[in-house]
């Protein structure tokens, strides 16, 4: 089975980072990274991509148009059994609360601690085997 992590980010170098920081499980095709622009854009490949090869959906919050806090529970009422963890480079209390009200099962700040970025993608691809 394929699976698909979903990033969102309104920054165009994102994808690289994570493209480089995840190259060898990628390479390995443990799972795939789709990456999208904008909220509308993640709404429109979440939908392309069936339930449970899903496995998880990363959004930045702060974006132009739609955030990814508005995001987030049109995200969970199309897809309620995909974690979805928000970044963001505000990692205050307020903005967790927001988005684990919404849905988000958790909230990473930037810069990205991608250890504990690989454990809760390693956790996402045990549960989906």
């Amino acid at each position: 089975m394929n699976v698909y992590i979903l990033v969102v980010d309104d920054e165009p170098d994102v994808e690289a980072l994570f493209r480089q920081q995840f190259r060898r499980d990628l390479r390995a095709g443990r799972f795939q990274m789709e990456f999208a622009p904008s909220a509308p854009e993640a709404l429109k490949l979440a939908a392309e991509v069936r339930d449970p090869s899903l496995i998880l959906i990363l959004s930045d919050i702060n974006m132009p148009g739609m955030s990814g806090l508005d995001m987030l529970p049109k995200v969970r009422d199309a897809h309620p059994s995909v974690p979805v963890i928000m970044i963001t480079a505000y990692g205050d209390a307020e903005t967790r609360r927001k988005a684990i009200e919404r849905g988000a099962v958790g909230l990473l700040t930037k810069p990205i601690d991608f250890a504990l970025l690989r454990q809760e993608i390693d956790t996402r691809l045990e549960q989906a085997a």
